[in-house]
């Protein structure tokens, strides 16, 4: 007789497939910015955590690509540096400008006082910051360049390019972990760790984002760099430049100690080298023949992906607050 017992249901095709490309976007953007903006906020030690584990990923992501493109930078070598630069600098900061230098300028209780002790405390914050940021990521810098020598020497002839080898390990920390360690003068001022000067960042970088793919999408035409990444256009850039500005001025609600003045130049900074960074980041992915620079966020691709905007932003950040006081 023949079997009356009907087929088992099978799978369809849509169903082996898994979640849609558009679904993981969004399911690990969520879980991304929830860590970032909760790192942030926390404490100074979890934002440091963070970022450290987060530039330390950035930078093995760039040498992979070197690797892809020929060259035999050291990799776990550099790593390590990239996170004793970082953890120098926080040590640094928090310990010796943290809200201890208060106490160097007390304040008598006049109006006069609490200006002079401002002014003091201010000055001591600055030239501290100077310091830290110079004195450790050179003296680290020039003890690596030491030791890698020493380390294509131990091992020549193993790889032809000794010299080509060190340039690509030093410039991943250039490239990488000093711009992110810039990070560190970003949120910190005076009076300590501010997680709202983070966030403001955050708002502004995203907001240059945003606002680029929005206007682009609509009426972009007139590519900014067809060579190197053929779907960003001049429209997009204007759209982003606005958005950020508008966003600069509504951080305002968020950080009321800060002048206009001060959040709209920050805004102009990042509209200008936000995207500058990005563009950097894929003439770096074309020149090695990469799509991605990782796969550790999927459906994102890799750290490096999705910070590239910073490494350009920070230092220019850092230095224009180290100016200003």
């Amino acid at each position: 007789m023949p079997d009356s017992t009907p087929p088992l249901p099978t799978e369809t095709s849509a169903e082996k497939a898994g979640p849609s490309n558009l679904q993981l976007r969004i399911t690990w953007g969520v879980i991304g910015a929830a860590l970032l903006l909760g790192s942030v906020w926390f404490s100074p030690w979890t934002f440091g955590l963070f970022f450290a584990a987060v530039q330390a990923v950035m930078l093995w992501e760039f040498y992979r690509m070197m690797r892809a493109g020929g060259f035999a930078p050291a990799t776990w070598f550099g790593v390590g540096v990239s996170l004793v630069l970082f953890g120098g600098v926080l040590f640094g900061t928090y310990y010796m400008m943290g809200d201890s230098i208060i106490s160097l300028a007390p304040s008598d209780g006049s109006p006069a006082g609490d200006k002079l002790a401002e002014h003091i405390t201010s000055s001591f914050w600055q030239s501290q910051t100077w310091l830290t940021m110079f004195a450790i990521p050179g003296a680290l810098l020039t003890a690596t360049t030491v030791l890698l020598l020493i380390r294509e020497m131990f091992l020549w002839p193993k790889y032809i390019q000794p010299f080509t080898n060190v340039a690509s390990t030093l410039t991943g920390l250039l490239y990488v972990s000093v711009p992110m360690t810039a990070l560190i003068v970003v949120a910190f001022h005076p009076g300590g760790y501010d997680y709202r000067r983070i966030f403001g960042l955050l708002f502004l970088i995203w907001a240059s984002d945003i606002g680029a793919y929005a206007v682009g999408r609509a009426i972009g035409k007139h590519k900014l760099a067809p060579k190197i990444s053929p779907g960003k256009t001049w429209e997009g850039w204007a759209g982003g430049f606005a958005m950020t500005l508008l966003v600069g001025w509504a951080i305002g609600f968020m950080l009321p100690d800060m002048p206009l003045t001060h959040r709209l130049v920050a805004a102009g900074v990042v509209a200008v080298f936000a995207p500058l960074g990005d563009l950097a980041e894929s003439m770096l992915k074309r020149s090695v023949g990469v799509k991605d620079s990782g796969s550790i966020m999927p459906g994102h691709g890799g750290l490096l992906d999705r910070f590239d905007a910073f490494l350009l932003v920070l230092p220019v950040l850092a230095l224009l607050q180290l100016l200003a006081g």
